[in-house]
């Protein structure tokens, strides 16, 4: 009964348009002044230790690393980059878009960041060579994607600390399923470009690939110095955060100096918004599990439905099924902070290994930023090409299908999530 007046809550809470986070707390506060016996001071403390949590500080971190790439010429580096390895293949600009996503959602943690460093540089200059303005906004909104499935990921890290699970073997098992998605929805982008006789590049020579390598080198050593650095302990992944953002602001000032110290504020100004409204989020959400905790919530919902004998793959299709529909209305963020401490006490009581569970949180999350109404990525895309959102869905839809399949996968082979941090005795084998 207490779960459907939380939830019933929470729901009028939204409806009315109110933000996600407003909603969280107001249904808190509001079951807990009128419903429990719990004392009200306890919610000031929650809130306190709810958030002090190292690897919370990781998000920051990202964000700063994140914007000063945006804004520091990292993406036009890494885009002259992959045009030079793929473009002379059918559609290749596209096939470059991917590439050059990939390469920098593994320095970013961010899918809107990806979107607009790669997509306000690349989809002018599809238009100009050629291609439809559809295949390009469709290219470059759901590549944009790999920015939280490739580490470092602003929501492996949400996921982190909602379950506490371990960040860096998230972040290790994100690496092969988001090679394996890039390289799918290449394979779209290749097949559509072949099938509709789009434009290729001429294929770049040895020496032009190598000086446009030399040329992004600077940020590409990111994706090492942070991957590197967490596989081999020299640091955490929220020391990583730190240092990535430090690199980062060396790149754009002192290194390829498209930023200038007079720049910096703004560059900061906007990390903090930004940091600041996830942080509110996650305080609000932190509020959420310990009611849901108090209640009993979870583990009823998880002894509930163990009860009626679902097994793994219908428990797998379940959870699939209610976070793609939360993806509806909700963005990853809420998504995971709130879905996260529910349907992870049935995964654990299935035997789902935690670090596989938090890809397929991810992957579902990817699918959610890329259709209506609430895609995140749709609506940057939109900004950038000017686009209405029913036309930019359209425009998606081969590669949602592409990334659909690739969720089935990633679902019912754990091994694609969770080989790489068992070969590096980050998880044990179960």
């Amino acid at each position: 009964m207490n779960a459907v007046l939380i939830f019933g809550l929470l729901v009028v809470l939204m409806l009315t348009g109110m933000p996600i986070s407003i909603s969280l707390g107001l249904t808190v506060l509001s079951f807990l002044f009128f419903l429990t016996e719990v004392p009200i001071e306890s919610v000031a403390l929650k809130l306190f230790t709810g958030i002090e949590k190292f690897e919370i500080m990781a998000i920051p971190f990202f964000i700063l690393a994140g914007n000063f790439l945006t804004h520091g010429g990292v993406a036009k580096r890494m885009i002259r980059f992959a045009t030079s390895m793929v473009g002379h293949f059918h559609g290749g600009l596209g096939l470059g878009g991917v590439l050059a996503c990939a390469l920098f959602a593994a320095v970013s943690g961010s899918s809107p960041a990806t979107v607009v460093a790669i997509g306000s540089i690349l989809l002018p200059a599809m238009v100009k060579a050629g291609f439809p303005p559809r295949f390009g906004a469709g290219v470059i909104t759901t590549s944009g994607a790999l920015g939280i499935l490739i580490p470092p990921s602003i929501v492996m890290v949400m996921y982190s600390v909602s379950t506490n699970t371990s960040v860096g073997a998230l972040f290790m098992a994100g690496v092969i399923p988001g090679l394996m998605l890039a390289f799918m929805l290449g394979l779209t982008t290749w097949y559509r470009a072949r099938s509709n006789n789009y434009p290729r590049l001429p294929k770049a020579s040895w020496a032009e690939r190598f000086q446009a390598f030399r040329d992004s080198f600077w940020g590409l050593a990111l994706i090492v110095i942070v991957m590197g650095g967490i596989y081999t302990g020299l640091f955490t992944p929220t020391e990583a955060a730190a240092i990535s953002a430090v690199w980062a602001f060396i790149c754009a000032v002192f290194i390829y100096k498209d930023l200038g110290l007079k720049d910096i504020p703004r560059v900061l100004l906007s990390s903090a918004n930004m940091s600041a409204m996830l942080l509110y989020i996650i305080t609000n959400a932190v509020l959420f599990s310990f009611l849901m905790t108090h209640e009993n919530i979870p583990q009823a919902m998880a002894d509930a439905m163990i009860g009626t004998g679902v097994g793994v793959i219908g428990f797998l299709i379940i959870a699939n099924i209610l976070l793609l529909a939360a993806g509806n209305f909700m963005e990853p963020s809420s998504i995971v902070l709130i879905l996260a401490p529910i349907l992870f006490p049935i995964a654990m009581k299935l035997g789902i290994d935690p670090v596989h569970f938090g890809i397929i949180m991810v992957v579902n999350m990817e699918v959610g930023m890329c259709h209506p109404p609430v895609g995140l990525n749709l609506y940057v895309a939109s900004g950038i090409t000017k686009m209405g959102i029913t036309e930019l869905t359209v425009a998606t839809w081969p590669w949602l299908l592409t990334m659909l399949v690739f969720l089935v996968v990633v679902t019912y082979w754990p091994p694609l999530s969770i080989w790489l941090p068992q070969h590096l005795g980050m998880i044990t084998a179960r």
